[in-house]
């Protein structure tokens, strides 16, 4: 199980942290649509098609990598409340209800819309450069089966959190900026003060 998890918790890094990047391509995008629209007086077609589908891709496939980071937002005012073990059988619970069958409805539906997408060489129709979308349709796909193996390693969270009654944590790798400041300060005010 443990095996499982880091390699779950590994697979979801790498493509949460690969399509990362498309935050600069989409700054890059719109600083130069902004720029052609209002000091050239030049907008383009493509602008806006390009930024909806590297936002829709950077949400899909950093869906995974959220959940394994516990990122996804949640309704905990009871749930904080709640041994981790209670927690870890509600999320267990919850789980095979709701999140299976939802993500197998996605790649499942995702497929089919992919399929006939790239079947008939869909464009986008709201815009008239007609940007290719039939190969973001497989992204549907692709962040589907990304979660479910991603599922399963939280399933595997859950049971080893119902055995040991300590939640299994996923490395740390991302933080926010106002917490490394305040470590900073303190690492300074602690050197200042031995």
């Amino acid at each position: 199980m443990l095996r499982y998890i880091s390699f779950a918790d590994a697979v979801s890094a790498w493509f949460g942290k690969t399509f990362a990047w498309l935050i600069v391509f989409m700054s890059v995008g719109t600083g130069y649509e902004v720029f052609v629209r209002y000091v050239l007086n030049s907008p383009t077609v493509w602008a806006l098609d390009v930024s909806f589908i590297m936002y829709g891709t950077l949400f899909m496939m950093g869906g995974a990598y959220t959940l394994s980071r516990r990122g996804h937002v949640r309704g905990d005012f009871l749930y904080r409340l709640w041994s981790p073990r209670w927690q870890a059988r509600v999320d267990l619970v919850l789980y095979f209800l709701f999140f299976f069958p939802g993500v197998l409805a996605l790649i499942f539906a995702g497929w089919k819309y992919a399929a006939r997408s790239w079947q008939y060489g869909e464009v986008s129709v709201s815009s008239p450069a007609g940007i290719p979308i039939y190969q973001f349709k497989a992204v549907i796909v692709v962040a589907g089966v990304l979660l479910f193996i991603q599922g399963i390693a939280e399933v595997f969270r859950c049971i080893h959190c119902i055995r040991t009654g300590v939640w299994l944590e996923a490395d740390e790798d991302v933080f926010e900026t106002e917490d490394l400041l305040m470590k900073q300060a303190s690492m300074a005010e602690k050197d200042a003060h031995p």
